[in-house]
């Protein structure tokens, strides 16, 4: 089978075709023959050297996380999941990545079935983006009906997601993003949209009892400006000057600062399917690029300023 393989840590011009062994499921195994996979930053962050903290982490050569296709076999013991249903996920760190024409499987907190109404490109662009944006909504504590939730990064694949589970929660969201988004992230069922071109965001009102800040490009010293005494900053992948706030912040403040990193938590990724199924929560595609052009994906990625998610298609067929 074909495969997207990094020849060298460091350089994105690495990546090219390989060839595989068609792996077969052991017990407890699902064989997914692969639709469509998604491009997600830290796919090419830990290629090009940014996350440095993971270097003792052992990652595999084949890129990419998310993944959504069809069911071709399933090894002894397996219950839930038959030959022939769509499927979407997520794989590990440090398991064989997405980017292959079939991957092995496990039923549990990173695997669910497709909803009928629901494509394989779009299913492809949840898990890892969408799951983040649900566990960071809740973080440090569920996120209630009646709370006030600013997102930063709102056009982006976590930030749109986060816009449409913060109203699913019931919250009222506020977005910030650039003016030729506002418009669209009103559609996704934001309450209230901040330009941060127009400079919305430099008359900070402390009216929000989360801020999310969904591109991680901010400071908590910047955006506690605009939380409630107990208000919680949250934001993406263990930060610095987030930990130092923690362990500097006097005893008595109220506000907290959180870093995010995505746990498998059992449901998160079935519920998602749920509300997908019932037209609650969708995934927006940036763009689409055929399975060749995987480098191209990676490098708009990299790039910034997508709309949604960027999608690649490995096979029509799965």
């Amino acid at each position: 089978m074909k495969a997207m393989t990094f020849g060298a840590l460091g350089a994105l011009e690495s990546l090219g075709p390989s060839d595989f062994r068609r792996p077969d499921p052991r017990p407890g195994e699902i064989l997914v023959e692969v639709a469509a996979i998604s491009v997600n930053p830290i796919d090419w962050k830990l290629r090009t050297g940014m996350l440095r903290w993971l270097a003792a982490l052992r990652f595999s050569a084949v890129p990419c996380f998310d993944y959504a296709g069809r069911i071709r076999a399933v090894g002894a013991g397996i219950e839930g999941f038959q030959v022939g249903e769509r499927v979407f996920g997520l794989c590990r760190l440090g398991q064989t990545g997405a980017a292959c024409e079939a991957i092995l499987a496990r039923p549990g907190a990173l695997l669910a079935i497709t909803p009928s109404n629901v494509s394989d490109e779009e299913a492809a662009g949840v898990p890892l983006a969408a799951m983040t944006a649900l566990q960071a909504l809740n973080t440090p504590k569920p996120l209630g009906s009646s709370e006030r939730v600013m997102i930063i990064g709102a056009s982006g694949g976590v930030g749109h997601y986060a816009v449409q589970i913060g109203r699913v929660l019931g919250a009222s969201v506020t977005a910030v993003c650039s003016t030729p988004n506002v418009g669209w992230v009103q559609e996704l069922g934001a309450d209230r949209v901040l330009d941060y071109f127009r400079g919305d965001v430099d008359r900070p009102v402390p009216e929000y009892d989360r801020v999310f800040d969904a591109v991680s490009l901010g400071t908590f010293d910047r955006w506690r400006r605009w939380l409630k005494p107990e208000g919680a900053y949250v934001t993406l992948l263990p930060r610095g000057d987030v930990m130092l706030q923690r362990l500097t912040l006097p005893c008595c403040a109220r506000q907290t600062a959180r870093s995010v990193f995505l746990k498998p938590e059992p449901g998160n990724l079935q519920m998602l399917a749920g509300w997908m199924a019932d037209g609650r929560f969708r995934t927006v595609i940036d763009s689409v690029f055929p399975f060749d052009n995987l480098l191209a994906a990676l490098r708009k990625s990299q790039a910034g300023h997508a709309r949604g998610k960027i999608v690649v298609r490995v096979r029509s067929d799965a």
